[in-house]
């Protein structure tokens, strides 16, 4: 992956507003929170990731650049809330009752599991493969599960195995 230099200003906003969100988690439980470490070395599809025993958050600089407000509003309390579930009720399920509440009921966002940017200039390799319904993208790690022998993936809709093209 080629680094790609997030802008201050933005860097500025982001933590500003995980600052925000951490304030209000604050108050909410009567207890200061440590200021997670926020890195913008996330890759691939994932818009960004909570590293919990490390108390860091990975942010993906591409859709960060590219989708801000939206990231700053959702992916930002998305990230810092599964820090906080980890902190206050320990190993619970990743997108669980205690990480909705705090997305919900504390910052007041909508709670969505997965984000719904553009992917194309983050998405790797593609690979065409087909069944007798329809053709299937795949990346270049499903092929190459195909390629070892690990994986066989078949059509939901008509059950078949998928072929290269």
């Amino acid at each position: 992956m080629k680094f790609v230099r997030v802008p201050f200003s933005l860097q500025q906003t982001v933590m500003c507003t995980m600052r925000q969100k951490l304030t209000q988690a604050s108050h909410f439980w009567q207890q200061n929170f440590p200021e997670p470490h926020i890195t913008y070395q996330q890759r691939g599809t994932a818009a960004g990731s909570a590293r919990l025993q490390d108390w860091e958050i990975h942010l993906n600089p591409i859709l960060l650049i590219e989708n801000q407000q939206a990231f700053i509003d959702e992916v930002i309390p998305h990230e810092l809330a599964h820090l906080l579930a980890y902190h206050q009720f320990g190993k619970v399920a990743p997108h669980g009752k205690e990480w909705r509440f705090i997305m919900e009921t504390i910052f007041e966002v909508t709670a969505r599991r997965t984000h719904q940017f553009p992917v194309h200039s983050v998405r790797s390799k593609i690979f065409v493969y087909c069944c007798s319904c329809q053709q299937h993208e795949l990346t270049i790690r499903q092929h190459n599960k195909i390629l070892r022998g690990k994986s066989c993936y078949v059509c939901r809709q008509c059950g078949e195995k998928l072929t290269l093209l």
